[in-house]
């Protein structure tokens, strides 16, 4: 259930890479520059589909907000009042920059990006929160759960839609600007695209294994798939056929963050091996590949990439769990 009341709460995201991974470590590249948002490292962060801002979770900075064009600190929010303390683990800003969802294990907050004011707090008692999305101008909130429920949120109204097509946990969810279309992927081995005002399946996506990351494109034009083996998968988000699918050739890739060029030529993903990886949208095919920057004081030395974003002049912006963001230059 949704209440208002504030709880306190603790827990660590712990961060595990494999020495496999980072023993194939991709050198050479180079950011052309760098700012740190989080000195200690961050818990999750998200960078608008423009990449002009940014969402940073961090435990001594609280949630900041950042103009990426100027690095500039815009606002710093707290998850609950009268706490220093902040553990949001999971970030969406809406496509058309208006709002930003945060949220912890048990709690989510709703903010005005244009104004930098809360919007509402609300309290997930029955389950822990996984994953969160949010619709422009916030009019709709989504939340993926560990109790293998999808909650589609009505913010004005206080509808709430749950969908109860998984059988597992929720891993990853995602929402198209509009609100009307959600995707979401679970333990169970699936992913659904489906119909946020009636509940209805609108695609089923099957996989060999839990699926760890789903992405629906902005645009509506596609929408992305990937298990925790071998199978990452674009599909077409008006027939539900599948376009390509992403060709690699370690054991397994893991997906930490996905997006789609404006074009709709190309997929940008981030890992937990701090690989950050450009595809070929038509043919699956990887097209450019780097690591970002982990921290020095790390040994072994790893970092997440949370977010990754195609900005102009054929520049990348990534924030990663080493608490820096940085801005790559996209070879042609």
């Amino acid at each position: 259930m949704l209440c208002f009341r504030n709880k306190c709460f603790r827990t660590l995201k712990l961060v595990v890479v494999s020495s496999f991974l980072l023993a194939c470590q991709d050198v050479g590249k180079q950011p052309l520059s760098q700012w740190q948002h989080a000195a200690e490292g961050a818990y999750d962060a998200d960078i608008s589909n423009d990449a002009s801002l940014s969402v940073v979770s961090s435990i001594h900075h609280g949630i900041s907000v950042w103009d990426l064009k100027d690095n500039a600190l815009k606002y710093t929010w707290s998850q609950q009042q009268n706490t220093s303390d902040n553990l949001v683990l999971a970030i969406d800003i809406a496509d058309n920059n208006s709002h930003a969802v945060t949220a912890s294990r048990e709690n989510f907050s709703l903010w005005n990006m244009e104004t930098g004011q809360s919007e509402g707090f609300w309290q997930i008692s029955e389950s822990n929160i996984r994953d969160v999305a949010v619709a422009n101008n916030g009019n709709y909130v989504l939340i993926g759960q560990s109790n293998a429920k999808v909650v589609h949120v009505t913010i004005d109204t206080g509808r709430r839609l749950e969908f109860l097509g998984h059988q597992e946990k929720i891993n990853s969810i995602d929402m198209l600007p509009n609100g009307r279309i959600a995707m979401s992927g679970s333990n169970d081995f699936v992913a659904y695209v489906w119909d946020t005002q009636s509940g209805q399946v609108v695609y089923r996506f099957n996989h060999p294994s839990r699926v760890t990351k789903v992405a629906l494109d902005p645009k509506g034009r596609f929408a992305f798939s990937a298990d925790s083996k071998k199978d990452a998968h674009i599909w077409d988000l008006k027939t539900g056929k599948k376009i390509s699918s992403l060709k690699y050739t370690n054991r397994q890739e893991v997906f930490s963050s996905v997006s789609f060029s404006p074009d709709g030529k190309r997929l940008l993903t981030g890992a937990p091996s701090r690989k950050v990886s450009v595809w070929d949208i038509a043919t699956g095919e990887r097209l450019t590949s780097w690591r970002v920057t982990p921290r020095k004081d790390i040994r072994p030395a790893g970092a997440v990439v949370y977010a990754a974003a195609f900005g102009d002049n054929n520049v990348i912006i990534t924030e990663s769990s080493s608490g820096y963001a940085e801005r790559w230059l996209l070879d042609n």
